[in-house]
């Protein structure tokens, strides 16, 4: 016979950790799914510090970030399977069937709700269609990053970086103060990637350079790697003929995105939004299939763990009170994103939320200066928001308090325009 919990967590991250804390916290039956042999998901090989700033208002490493986390799991008696693999999910009467496979063997499990807390992963060198040989010494980010911080393996003496993502910004100090020449930050697009802080303490204070409207587009070598080749773009992000240059170097360090990782969502016919790459979820993280919960990284890619683990709170809770009440029929109102506002997460808001405070994120097209974002339903402004300056790798987050607004009918629209525009 199947083992029964209100809620199975798949994920031992930071946003899955927040959730079943959460969950448990609710009252719930909580069970922790987690395919490494420890908790804590990427934060285990980020060492550096500056995670926990807007939760724990302290300056913590991503290790100690995450033992807050796994702290609480173990003093509420949380139930935690480590190196367990999910390996197919059934919907039935009383909620879902889940089977996993462990060195224990394989386990069937009964759930009234799940919460997917699976997190991103990078994209590789073939997403980003580099020609030539595939010769070692061609990594990801955090590949290099896990190499260096958690098994101790020096990976580049002489490295390339293509992309400003925010792992690439942080590996190219990381491999700098390790003793690596670090010969410059490729990116693609006219302005980095990464947060502005980023730029500042990992590039120029260690006196990294950074090329703007250039890219990799050949790699040389066969066993091992010895040069790459490197070109300016156009405006459209295509190679110009006659500025390809060769740069010898024994390391390609990939940075050029991430993507949240929802095998499993799909699997299970939840609704994948184009523009975030995650699931479409209300504002009580619930997607378009009921009593399926996503949170962090595998919902949307968030810029800061702080917002990682709020948004795991959110779904732990929800998932706990929907494992008793099993209310799904509730009245979406969509909210939807105009204007200069790329997208705007969750996607709905459950009628009975709008007699409270929901928090949003969301992101802009393009670079803004002075500019303002207005909500609002049909003719109704809800609310507005005053901004110095927008950058699409910083996402916003906003928190409406819809119990001072109208009542609301129409969809709500989050419109970003530049002042003076």
């Amino acid at each position: 016979m199947a083992m029964g919990y209100d809620v199975i967590v798949i994920g031992g991250g930071p946003a899955g950790l927040a959730a079943a804390v959460s969950a448990k916290k609710a009252g719930a039956g909580v069970l922790i799914l987690e395919r490494e042999g420890r908790l804590g998901g990427i934060l285990k090989q980020c060492i550096h510090d500056g995670f926990g700033l807007m939760r724990f208002k302290e300056k913590l490493s991503g290790p100690e970030y995450a033992e807050r986390f796994m702290d609480e799991v173990k003093a509420l008696g949380i139930p935690v399977r480590l190196w367990t693999f999910v390996t197919k999910i059934e919907k039935n009467i009383e909620g879902f069937r889940v089977w996993t496979v462990s060195k224990e063997g394989v386990s069937e499990l009964q759930t009234k709700t799940l919460v997917l807390a699976t997190g991103c992963r990078e994209r590789t060198a073939k997403q980003v269609a580099i020609h030539g040989t595939r010769p070692a010494g061609i990594y990801t980010a955090g590949t290099a990053q896990h190499f260096t911080n958690q098994q101790g393996v020096m990976p580049a003496k002489r490295c390339v970086i293509l992309g400003s993502g925010d792992i690439g910004l942080i590996m190219a100090r990381r491999l700098k103060l390790e003793g690596a020449d670090v010969l410059g930050v490729y990116e693609v697009k006219p302005e980095p990637s990464g947060l502005t802080r980023n730029i500042i303490q990992c590039l120029e204070d260690f006196q990294i350079p950074l090329y703007l409207s250039e890219t990799v587009t050949k790699v040389y070598g066969e066993d091992r790697l010895e040069g790459v080749e490197i070109c300016k773009v156009d405006g459209k992000m295509r190679p110009v003929a006659g500025t390809e240059r060769r740069i010898d170097c024994d390391t390609l360090i990939l940075s050029v995105g991430l993507i949240p990782e929802n095998e499993i969502a799909e699997s299970l016919q939840v609704r994948i939004d184009p523009k975030t790459k995650g699931p479409v979820c209300d504002s009580s993280a619930m997607t378009s299939v009921p009593g399926i919960f996503s949170c962090g990284n595998a919902f949307h890619v968030n810029d800061l763990v702080d917002y990682v683990s709020e948004s795991g709170d959110l779904a732990g809770r929800s998932a706990a009170e929907y494992a008793v009440k099993q209310e799904d029929g509730t009245i979406q109102i969509p909210a939807e994103a105009e204007g200069e506002t790329a997208y705007v997460v969750p996607q709905s808001v459950r009628q009975a939320d709008l007699k409270r405070k929901v928090t949003f994120y969301f992101r802009c097209k393009r670079t803004l200066g002075e500019s303002e974002l207005v909500v609002q339903s049909g003719s109704k402004v809800i609310c507005k928001k005053h901004f110095l300056a927008v950058r699409p790798p910083e996402m916003e987050r906003l928190t409406v308090d819809f119990a001072k607004a109208e009542e609301i009918r129409n969809p709500i629209v989050f419109e970003l325009r530049e002042v003076g525009v």
